[in-house]
């Protein structure tokens, strides 16, 4: 009996009383750890029991343990942050902690344990990256992607991040030690892609800026003395520039190249990096660069220059075809009788309850297309008058245009200014100026050094009457009291009928204002350093344009509008006020005077502006091709040629004989 409760006994003591102890040991635990750190902790408490000391592990056995997790519990927090490696120090280190931590709460049997050990964390880190360097480099790849993507070396991140910072990045850490391999390196996929075809999308032409700057390089190193000294070298740079030239060719963008242009790329690259090793004078090499860099610029002036040049040359004349259609229209003309030499409904000429237009020209095809483009929008044509002005050397060719093509109901009036005789020197100051041998010095003197500065003022239309004629229209029509004032290069989109309608209000002229950018204002075009000038007008005030302007005749003449625009040619007689030119005087002379139209009516800039809004255009009344590119030459901007060419017919008998062509 004593024995059988001899063995009872020790059995209890053995077996039974451990296992209650163990169980009752590990209930602190919080559910969310897993079934191996269960069975660590088990293994390391028996250890410990085994060897009667519960604040020292054995370090020689240390090594029979299964390799720890390390979850780390705070007070404030309980998420767990596995780590999957550590070295045997550090396990046998984490073990008597833990150990010494459940020696220390077994009384009050706490719920969480506390183990705060900034260099243990370290430790575990630098282990883990030992055992996983791999892992450690996605790591840090993500980290310097997430701070902007910057490349700091890792020796010094100490030293230019604060201590928030590292906590931060420390956090950061943590969190993606939770994700796998797998996860880490299809983030970083994402993100590489992504930014390769973001620099794809911005840059569709950087493979043929890295050629070009290939062949650049190329030609320094071929003009430096050490390459000539290596004939094998310069052979083989020679081959490789005659390579990528064949595989850049006219190409602006990448995919306009050769196949093999990487592969050229590439074998220059090479061939680059041996020219590299032969020239060590960086000062050679930058002399040769400053020298090319100088001569580049120097040819872009020289182009710049020409270019200036060429495009005035080209507006000052016309294609053969706009010669040959007027001696063809001349030739026609004089074969008539007098009696088809005349337009029908000419008693509507005065008729003040119609609408009427001034177009004061020499272009007969231009012309044209202002005739045709405003009747073909408008409500009634048989109430459109219009009236045409021209030289001496073109009105036959244009009353025989509008004899064979009649514009519909509407009535064309065609007047030579020949006839005007009240316009003489002794009356118009400006025909005086334009004819004095100060003005004819310099229009002409394209020969001089300097000429290149005012080079847009000598165009033809300058020193023509038909370009001040603008200034006489009381004159020219003595019995109309409102007319629609229209340049030849403009096509009218819509119906203009409402503009007689208009009250401008006292003033004398109604147009579009064009203050959208800073070249359109007073001081662009006025000489404000002259008293005159700064005295009366605000240099930045907005100007307006020419090309669609309603004038009220009955205000003009209240007013003597002409009166004033003479008083200011003679003050102007020396050109110190304002330069060549029809704005600049009409600034002046109806300063005050101008009512502003919805910018609707008037879209301008399709002669020099390649940016005109699609919209805008669409939605105008008038567009106008001011600027050098006209729609009748061959420089003028593609886009805007259909609104002009729409308007003619080129299989007329005259357009083809002249061979003039959309």
């Amino acid at each position: 009996m004593r024995l059988r409760n001899l063995v009872v006994v020790l059995l209890f003591v053995t077996v039974i009383a451990p296992v209650v102890f163990y169980t009752d040991r590990l209930a602190t635990f919080k559910t969310s750890s897993s079934t191996d750190e269960f069975i660590e902790d088990v293994t390391t408490i028996a250890f410990n029991g085994h060897n009667q000391r519960l604040n020292v592990l054995p370090q020689e056995s240390s090594t029979t343990l299964k390799e720890p997790i390390g979850i780390v519990y705070s007070e404030n927090s309980t998420k767990s942050l596995p780590n999957s490696g550590s070295s045997a120090q550090q396990r046998s280190t984490n073990a008597a902690l833990s150990t010494q931590d459940l020696h220390l709460e077994s009384g009050d049997h706490k719920s969480t344990r506390v183990l705060s050990a900034t260099s243990v964390e370290e430790n575990q880190h630098h282990d883990q990256s030992q055992k996983n360097p791999i892992r450690e480099v996605t790591d840090t790849t993500n980290e310097e992607k997430e701070i902007g993507e910057d490349t700091i070396d890792a020796d010094d991140k100490a030293d230019q991040l604060s201590d928030n910072a590292s906590q931060n990045m420390e956090t950061k850490r943590r969190q993606q030690s939770t994700e796998t391999p797998s996860k880490i390196d299809k983030k970083v996929r994402i993100k590489i892609d992504a930014g390769k075809q973001k620099d794809q999308t911005a840059m569709p032409d950087a493979r043929v800026r890295q050629l070009k700057d290939q062949l650049i390089r190329a030609k320094v190193y071929l003009s430096l003395p050490a390459t000539r000294n290596n004939p094998h070298f310069t052979r083989e740079l020679r081959g490789r520039i005659k390579e990528i030239q064949r595989a850049l060719g006219d190409a602006s963008k990448d995919s306009e190249l050769a196949r093999n242009a990487y592969e050229k790329l590439k074998a220059m690259e090479q061939t680059l990096a041996k020219g590299k090793q032969i020239h060590d004078d960086c000062a050679a090499m930058a002399k040769k660069l400053r020298a090319m860099l100088h001569s580049s610029e120097e040819q872009l002036r020289v182009h710049k220059k020409q270019n200036l040049f060429l495009t005035q040359l080209t507006a000052k004349t016309l294609p053969k075809g706009l010669h040959c259609l007027p001696l063809r229209l001349t030739t026609e003309y004089f074969t008539l009788s007098s009696s088809r030499q005349h337009f029908p409904n000419q008693e509507k000429l005065e008729d003040t309850h119609l609408y009427h237009y001034a177009l004061f020209s020499d272009n007969v095809l231009a012309a044209a297309v202002v005739v045709n483009s405003t009747v073909t929008h408008a409500k009634d044509p048989s109430k459109h008058v219009f009236h045409i002005v021209t030289d001496r050397l073109n009105y036959a060719a244009m009353r025989m245009w509008f004899l064979v093509n009649p514009p519909g109901e509407a009535t064309v009036q065609v007047q030579n200014i020949e006839e005007f005789t009240w316009l003489n020197s002794s009356y118009s100051p400006v025909l005086k100026q334009l004819g004095s041998p100060s003005m004819i010095d310099y229009y002409f003197r394209a020969h001089r050094a300097n000429s290149d500065v005012n080079l847009k003022y000598r165009n033809p239309k300058y020193l023509s009457i038909l370009n001040h004629l603008r200034f006489y229209l009381p004159e020219i029509f003595p019995k109309l009291n409102k007319v629609l004032f229209l340049d030849d290069d403009v096509v009218v989109q819509k119906d203009l009928t409402a503009l007689w309608s208009l009250d401008l209000k006292g003033n004398v002229n109604g147009a579009v204002e064009t203050c959208g950018e800073s070249f359109h204002r007073f001081d662009r075009y006025l000489n404000f350093s002259n008293p005159l000038i700064s005295k009366n007008f605000d240099p930045h005030a907005c100007g307006w344009a020419y090309g669609m302007n309603v004038f009220d005749l009955d205000e003009w003449k209240r007013q003597n509008i002409t009166g004033v625009y003479h008083s200011w040619q003679k003050l102007n007689h020396d050109r110190q006020l304002w330069k060549l030119g029809t704005l600049p005087p009409g600034l002046i002379t109806f300063w005050k005077r101008t009512y502003t139209l919805d910018r609707h009516w008037h879209v301008l800039g399709l002669g020099y502006n390649p940016s005109v809004s699609q919209k805008e255009i669409e939605r105008a009344a008038v567009v106008h091709y001011n600027g050098n590119m006209k729609p009748w030459l061959e420089i003028s901007i593609p886009k805007y040629r259909n609104y002009w060419t729409r308007y003619i017919d080129y299989d007329h008998i005259y357009l083809r004989e002249c061979n003039i062509n959309p």
